[in-house]
């Protein structure tokens, strides 16, 4: 893993940034050096590979609802892998195509190769006998908020 793992001020782990970013923050006194690696320096501070934030902040907001449907998250979720043949997907497809009324929700939405988005057109899976691969599901913050 790279980057610098940022912990809230009650040592839960929040998300990773970068070096640079991690200075920043102990510059701007938000956030004090946790974890360091050994006799390396950067300035007057120790290279972190963890730091911990000075003010808790907030984030039950991450454990009520899942994260808000993206085409990029619908990417990460699915690993970037067609849906219908495994290959690496380039697309987004709709199971219930929109204009059978299919929204982009994370349950109707998966990720695909041109090909096979275009040979499915606008038709379920069923139809255009393309079973999916998986079946599509609401991610977790820790999946697609990376």
């Amino acid at each position: 893993m790279t980057g610098v793992l940022v912990i809230n001020a009650d040592l839960g782990p929040l998300h990773r940034v970068s070096l640079r970013h991690a200075v920043r923050m102990l510059l701007r006194q938000v956030a004090v050096v946790h974890e360091a690696e050994p006799d390396r320096l950067i300035g007057v501070y120790p290279l972190p590979k963890v730091v911990r934030l000075v003010s808790y902040v907030v984030t039950r907001w991450r454990y009520t609802r899942g994260p808000s449907w993206s085409r990029p998250g619908v990417m990460v979720r699915d690993n970037r892998c067609c849906a219908y043949c495994g290959r690496e997907a380039d697309t987004i497809d709709h199971v219930l195509p929109r204009s059978r009324g299919g929204g982009n929700t994370w349950l109707n939405t998966v990720a695909a190769c041109y090909a096979c988005n275009q040979r499915k057109g606008d038709r379920t899976p069923s139809e255009a006998r393309m079973p999916l691969r998986h079946k599509p599901v609401v991610p977790t913050w820790s999946l697609v908020g990376r």
